[in-house]
């Protein structure tokens, strides 16, 4: 039987170290192929190519062998002090910051053991794996992700002609102003002037999945204001036979007077997400856009009300589903943003 083709498939980690191997111990075998595969009629292009360096190389070493055999091939004396911290330390600075850790050079230094370079040399040799930046905090999950989100996309099929669904979510917003990165002047660095004392307000929210319609208000973060919200949302959507809302497994969702309000409202129900994982809420986006609109702005604490106000009343149920993107949220079953009777 012909032998199935087998092809190199290996980690990039490996794969790195082996071309980095051909370029330095292992040179003089790569110059000895490179005379093998010019014997077998390839190319100084083509065998550049395979072996990953410039033409002009391959036409250096096959002109020494020509000239002086395998001994052209051997590296020649070189003046000047040998290269410290070499392909050796490199592997352990990347073996090394492998680990998560607060790694500095003053770190990096002590935990190699001392190494016998400079200040510098240590630094180019951190910066050849390397770069300064700050890691990105991530959610840790839930184990029963997939279950939840699964029993979520089986009950909003269930659902009858004309029920609503939204996706609710609270956030928290500051006196003291959101900072963030934006285009300056390079003659000096801007200043937002701090408040002295803050305060801050909880906004809930919740945007409809097909149509983009947005209901919030401005309250404390207990049981109670979220009541509230729900009796805008039956307000607000006086038809629906059913109002179903997605949120997060917070306390305040989950409190007995929340309860107690559900029962008395069988139009009302509320479905929980994964934890952790807010990535599944469209709301959580809603929130992103609102803060990049009130960062970096000094204003009184009726002014950030009013800030508040005024992002949600200037933009429409289109925009709002737009900055929403509900369809990438795994919560909708296949086609469900595509089914707008769904909306009352």
């Amino acid at each position: 039987m012909r032998p199935v083709s087998v092809f190199a498939n290996g980690p990039e980690s490996e794969i790195g170290q082996l071309r980095s191997d051909l370029h330095g111990r292992w040179r003089q075998a790569t110059r000895a192929v490179m005379v093998l595969l010019s014997l077998h009629g390839s190319p100084p292009a083509r065998i550049a190519e395979l072996l990953d360096c410039h033409p002009a190389t391959v036409r250096r070493w096959i002109g020494r062998f020509n000239d002086e055999g395998l001994a052209g091939l051997a590296d020649r004396p070189r003046s000047g002090r040998p290269a410290l911290g070499g392909h050796r330390l490199t592997s352990r600075i990347a073996a090394l910051l492998a680990r998560p850790g607060p790694w500095t050079l003053p770190r990096i230094r002590r935990y190699l053991g001392w190494p016998q370079v400079s200040p510098r040399t240590l630094y180019r040799r951190v910066r050849l794996v390397a770069i300064w930046r700050r890691p990105k905090l991530t959610a840790r999950g839930d184990p029963d992700h997939d279950h939840a989100v699964a029993q979520i996309v089986a009950r909003l099929a269930e659902l009858p002609r004309r029920s609503v669904v939204l996706a609710e979510d609270e956030t928290h917003l500051n006196l003291l102003p959101h900072v963030r990165a934006s285009w300056t002047l390079r003659a000096a660095r801007p200043q937002v002037p701090t408040p002295g004392t803050n305060r801050q307000v909880t906004v809930f929210g919740a945007v409809e999945m097909t149509t983009g319609a947005w209901v919030y208000r401005l309250g404390r973060r207990c049981a109670a204001g979220f009541i509230a919200l729900l009796d805008q949302l039956l307000r607000a959507f006086p038809r629906a036979p059913a109002i179903v809302v997605i949120c997060d497994n917070d306390s305040i969702h989950h409190a007995r007077t929340v309860t107690a309000y559900l029962e008395k409202h069988p139009r009302l129900e509320l479905l929980y997400g994964a934890r952790y994982s807010p990535h599944d809420n469209p709301a959580e986006r809603i929130w992103g856009a609102l803060k990049n609109y009130v960062a970096n702005t000094a204003v009184t604490w009726p002014g950030r009300l009013r800030q508040i106000h005024s992002f949600f009343r200037a933009r429409s149920p289109d925009e709002m589903l737009d900055t929403a993107a509900p369809w990438t949220s795994p919560w909708l079953p296949p086609g469900y943003e595509q089914n707008f009777w769904n909306a009352a």
